[in-house]
């Protein structure tokens, strides 16, 4: 397990890119914590540490935004989902196949998709501007 406490969204957001610039095609990280907590700022620098330039914002109403450049990251927002089943609608194994790194915002939502392979992240909100990231799974140290 790995623990980082961030001041700021610019720490966040560098946090998220150290920890996604060596991250294996086909990883799926479950994203956990309230609104407003910082997932999207940790995706954001995911981008970053994969080398991908484009601008990354939240997909709370397309639902997924896809990332492309020499690496693909795959943002999803599952907020306004009821279950997996919407989740596997949408074409869930479809995005797996592919071999991107995906990203999925409020995970809790589609629990049921995941098989025990993910990485999962938490931030919590310490305060107004620090979180607390935690980081378990598979080949986390």
């Amino acid at each position: 397990m790995l623990t980082y406490i961030t001041k700021n969204e610019k720490e966040t957001e560098a946090v998220g890119a150290e920890f996604a610039k060596n991250l294996p095609g086909g990883t799926v990280i479950a994203m956990y914590g309230d609104l407003g907590a910082g997932k999207t700022a940790f995706v954001r620098g995911m981008a970053k540490g994969m080398g991908l330039t484009c601008r990354v914002t939240s997909p709370t109403f397309t639902i997924v935004n896809e990332y492309l450049g020499e690496r693909e990251l795959i943002h999803f927002d599952m907020y306004r989902l009821q279950s997996a089943d919407e989740l596997f609608d949408i074409g869930w194994e479809d995005y797996l196949s592919r071999g991107a790194i995906c990203a999925v915002e409020w995970s809790e939502n589609v629990r049921d998709a995941f098989t025990g392979d993910e990485i999962t992240l938490n931030i919590e909100k310490l305060d107004d501007n620090t979180r607390k990231i935690t980081i378990e799974g598979a080949g986390i140290c």
